[in-house]
């Protein structure tokens, strides 16, 4: 598929570009970042997808993340795609920040008016990667996924129903059980309906206690995040994981919120985590 480049730069030895395409999956134009390390003519490198969260575009990680040095240090591509469709024909709810054009929660919608454009599962499951793969000196052999808040849930999810593919997950101030909590419950039901159990797959917590496992999770969530205790609840995630005694690393870090300052104080600790991963045979 045709990619067309919206910018290059070039940073830390490597090319940080956004690129922009046709998607088939969600029936729009469709915008992702790529960071490229430097690196020698055939060769092959891991790949970091980061998903993000409510409101944002594939600008602000790339913007505020901070990500470049450790990647380009660790030689690890990074992806950041949007987080929903665009257009002027894809329906929105332009009052509400937490619905519609900004917020497609990583799900494939089966609701009208949504059902048409917002698949953002199939699009990071199935269309990106193979554009990815067509454009990019990337092993998809080796792929890890990370993500902040909305794109947090969407790291988890996609990471636990695709365990195979992923070899690590991890999170920032992810939401983890959003059946549970107002953000999650207004999107999937918008999204897919009032039936609960087709909520499911899209819900960390809800994955596990299903039987879903990975072996290789780390999250960090601010104690002083605004968010934590209506819509993150990161406890009910510590409390699924202890019932079926399943190991991950929660980092409860002391006094950070919900921002980009508290993403970039720890994003490279996130990606040298995962590089240890994305070096094993």
């Amino acid at each position: 598929m045709a990619l067309e480049t919206v910018s290059v730069a070039r940073s830390h030895g490597g090319v940080q570009g956004v690129y922009s395409h046709a998607s088939s999956e969600t029936g729009t134009q469709m915008t992702f970042a790529a960071f490229v390390p430097e690196h020698a003519a055939g060769e092959k490198l891991p790949v970091l997808w980061y998903l993000s969260g409510l409101t944002c575009t594939h600008a602000n990680v790339m913007e505020k993340g901070e990500y470049r040095a450790v990647c380009a240090e660790h030689r690890i591509v990074f992806i950041a795609p949007d987080t929903s469709p665009r257009g002027d024909d894809v329906p929105d709810s332009a009052e509400e920040y937490d619905f519609g054009k900004g917020a497609g929660f990583y799900v494939d919608a089966t609701e009208q008016p949504w059902a048409e454009h917002y698949r953002m599962r199939s699009y990071i499951e199935r269309e990106l990667p193979g554009i990815i793969a067509d454009n990019f000196p990337v092993d998809l052999e080796r792929q890890s996924i990370t993500g902040h808040s909305m794109g947090g849930h969407g790291a988890l999810t996609i990471g636990l129903r695709n365990y195979e593919r992923f070899r690590s997950i991890s999170a920032f101030s992810p939401i983890v059980a959003p059946s549970q909590v107002p953000w999650g419950e207004k999107a999937l039901g918008r999204y897919l309906g009032n039936d609960r159990r087709a909520w499911q797959e899209y819900d960390a917590v809800a994955l596990i206690k299903d039987g879903a496992r990975h072996d290789r999770i780390l999250i960090d969530q601010g104690t002083a995040d605004d968010f934590l205790e209506e819509q993150l609840q990161t406890h009910l995630l510590e409390s699924a994981l202890s019932d079926v005694q399943m190991d991950a690393t929660i980092r409860m870090q002391d006094g950070y919120d919900h921002s980009y300052f508290f993403i970039s104080t720890f994003i490279a600790e996130h990606v040298a985590w995962h590089a240890k991963a994305l070096r094993e045979q």
